[in-house]
């Protein structure tokens, strides 16, 4: 291993150790008696979301296995959180990166991959992304990262820090410390193959739920089984659902999945704001509504427990789109009937 390698890998694990682990706070939901609701706060890492620990995984997997080296361009498809994360550490090691995003990405994304110094690649629409990166790699002599066929292989899932063994070390002076449901979204699906296999490596009483939002095929994959499943549409919820079953999504290590309607995610991203004071993205919306659809359940059964699930990123990047009045009536539509079911008991 050549000594900028060396240099590369270190600059990365010296990030992971000047950075704290992220907070796992406890919701106020009085009604739930019983049943608490945890949200792991992942948009405090550096880079403000999730996507800052697989990003890093990321680069680890591509150094160690000698896909980067000091002149190659890393070129991502990513609908922004995972782009703004690998810029970030592209600059970092100093190797140029280019991000392929649909044009409907976030401006605030945009605006931060180009702080971390990266290029910007515009195709129409989400199922362009992969075959766009494929062939810009190619042109330029770049590495395309990947991140949708790597992630679930370039987590250490055992622990390590992972985010699977974080949040139940975080849980273990809690009145119910077993989780007795981890719910979670799906971009790539490495975050739910590395929650569902380390429930399983670790013989954990707990079930993993992962919610899908609408124009995605992975809930109509896992119920059907069929991995060849495709769409022409993208998913309104950024950062999750796919047109595509992705290499990463791992149906084996699920319980159950949810499809939730935009609307709800929407309603429920709001409502968490008026919860807490906090804006969140519009995937915690997703996250969030199917945990608060596993505690209703839980409750209808008499059955007391805990239940975590995530806060991806904030809300202050969404500023001029979910929290847009305007546009999410254009975009998404009513969502009214959610919000008062959530008002009301989650019904």
């Amino acid at each position: 291993m050549n000594n900028w390698v060396t240099d590369a890998l270190g600059k990365i694990n010296a990030d992971a150790h000047r950075s704290a682990d992220t907070h796992l706070f406890k919701l106020p939901l009085p009604r739930l008696e019983g049943v608490d609701i945890y949200l792991k706060d992942e948009s405090t890492h550096p880079t403000g979301s999730l996507k800052h620990r697989l990003a890093r995984s990321l680069f680890l997997y591509a150094l160690c296995n000698g896909r980067i080296k000091q002149d190659t361009t890393v070129v991502e498809a990513s609908s922004g959180s995972t782009a703004v994360s690998e810029a970030y550490f592209a600059r970092m090691i100093g190797v140029p990166f280019t991000a392929v995003l649909p044009k409907s990405t976030a401006r605030s994304k945009i605006k931060l991959i180009e702080f971390y110094g990266g290029q910007i690649h515009f195709v129409d629409s989400a199922p362009q992304m992969h075959d766009a990166s494929v062939t810009l790699a190619k042109e330029i002599g770049g590495y395309f990262m990947d991140q949708f066929t790597y992630a679930e292989r370039a987590t250490d899932w055992r622990g390590n820090n992972n985010i699977a063994e974080s949040l139940f070390t975080q849980m273990e002076h809690e009145p119910h410390p077993i989780p007795a449901r981890l719910v979670m979204s799906a971009g790539t699906g490495g975050t739910s193959a590395t929650l569902g296999r380390y429930i399983r490596y670790k013989g954990y009483d707990t079930a993993l739920t992962v919610v899908d939002p609408e124009n995605s095929v992975f809930y109509d994959s896992y119920m059907s089984g069929d991995r060849s499943l495709t769409s022409d549409m993208s998913s309104r919820i950024e950062g999750i659902g796919r047109p595509k079953v992705e290499h990463s999504f791992q149906p084996g290590v699920i319980d159950d999945m949810i499809r939730v309607p935009d609307a709800a995610s929407i309603a429920t991203m709001l409502w968490l704001e008026k919860l807490i004071g906090r804006k969140a993205g519009p995937s915690t919306g997703t996250n969030l509504w199917g945990a608060l659809q596993m505690a209703k359940d839980m409750k209808e059964a008499k059955r007391d427990g805990s239940i975590v699930t995530l806060l991806c990123d904030s809300g202050e990047r969404y500023l001029d789109s979910y929290y847009n009045p305007d546009w999410v009536k254009e975009c998404i539509g009513d969502y009214q009937d959610y919000s008062a079911r959530l008002d009301t008991g989650f019904s």
